[in-house]
């Protein structure tokens, strides 16, 4: 064979019995987008979203009430059942796991942007102080409101101001000497450990009532979610998801380094500053309906990105790992103590600690970063 019929438009065919880079597949969208992927990726995104309609599954057909499951497919699939079953099924369990899987997608999307737009495993919005700035918006609405966690639009409204209140603090602390990832994540550190005290320090200036009320809320917690609180969330989050896939490709090549961004014409200030606007609205909107939920955004795109072994966080995978795991951790949040129910923000908090050790152990049996 002739070294010309070796290779395709300059690209040297792979030798016999070697194992390539996977292709991508093209689906080309309308305005000129396209959405790349692979088949490990569209594999392991399918089999993720059967584990959740597995938990979606076990949490609306189970629970401490028990409700024989015919009488669950009644209520939700023909709207009858009793009083007492409606409201057990569509107005407890079916708006809790809808926002734990609808959390869990944001929070991993939101992690997704950081980790790219900072080149840092350890970019999530909780690491980085966002998640703070975003409670401490929905704090100062919470106790103005007299304690009350469910006022619903302006927690929303507080959470999502702050998170950008602090997006903005962090990017005027890094943009004199450029806006590095390193940089990104010393200062968002930095940043929220002041706003750490500061949400402290609202709790001490507080009534007792009141005080206790936002301390619970600051655990994170699906226990009392309803519809009022699931819709809008609902909404937003495929229009911010969208977004964020159109940003897939210029975050790629931004992970290169911006340099080689720029010169492959990217416009690296437009997309950073579009990115942590999104990852922003997600984080602010996630913890407007359950409060910091820790861990999730760190761990989400990572371990997606070990699952489809992509080079990068690839979004929708990081999207579903990260409501598989939020769902999943409610669940046992409900369940381990039952008839008592643990803040699933604890569960996570308790699950980012292993994560976090078996990294550590891997790192040590392999002598590389796991």
């Amino acid at each position: 064979m002739s070294a010309a019929t070796g290779a395709v438009r300059g690209r040297r065919r792979p030798a016999a019995g070697s194992r390539g880079p996977a292709p991508a597949r093209v689906v080309r969208l309308p305005r000129g987008f396209a959405l790349r992927y692979t088949g490990r990726t569209a594999l392991a995104t399918a089999v993720l979203l059967v584990g959740c309609a597995v938990v979606w599954t076990v949490t609306v057909f189970t629970g401490t009430y028990r409700i024989d499951a015919a009488h669950v497919a009644d209520v939700l699939f023909a709207g009858g059942g009793s009083a007492t079953d409606r409201f057990i099924v569509v107005g407890q369990r079916l708006p809790r796991v809808c926002a734990a899987l609808l959390v869990g997608a944001a929070l991993g999307l939101s992690g997704a942007l950081f980790q790219s737009l900072s080149r840092n495993p350890l970019g999530s919005p909780d690491v980085i102080g966002f998640t703070t700035g975003s409670t401490s918006g929905a704090l100062v609405v919470i106790l103005a409101g007299g304690g009350s966690a469910g006022i619903g639009i302006g927690v929303g409204a507080g959470s999502v101001l702050g998170g950008l209140g602090t997006a903005v603090a962090v990017y005027v602390f890094t943009a004199a000497r450029g806006v590095s990832g390193n940089r990104l994540v010393l200062a968002g550190i930095a940043v929220g450990a002041m706003l750490a005290s500061v949400n402290d320090y609202l709790l001490t200036r507080a009534d007792l009532e009141s005080a206790e009320s936002a301390k619970a809320w600051t655990f994170g917690s699906l226990n009392a979610v309803s519809w009022p609180q699931v819709v809008p969330l609902a909404l937003a989050l495929p229009v911010l998801a969208v977004a964020a896939l159109a940003l897939g490709r210029p975050l790629r090549l931004m992970e290169m380094g911006d340099d080689t961004a720029g010169a492959l014409g990217v416009s690296v200030p437009r997309v950073r500053v579009v990115g942590l606007l999104l990852g922003v609205a997600l984080a602010g909107a996630a913890i407007a309906v359950a409060g910091p939920i820790g861990f999730l955004a760190l761990a989400a795109p990572q371990l997606a990105r070990r699952i489809t072994r992509s080079p990068g966080a690839p979004v929708g995978a990081a999207m579903v790992t990260g409501a598989l795991l939020l769902a999943t951790a409610d669940l046992l949040a409900q369940r381990l103590l039952a008839p008592f129910q643990i803040p699933v923000g604890l569960v996570t908090g308790a699950l980012g600690g292993v994560y976090l050790l078996w990294l550590l152990s891997r790192e040590r049996r392999s002598g590389r970063p796991g």
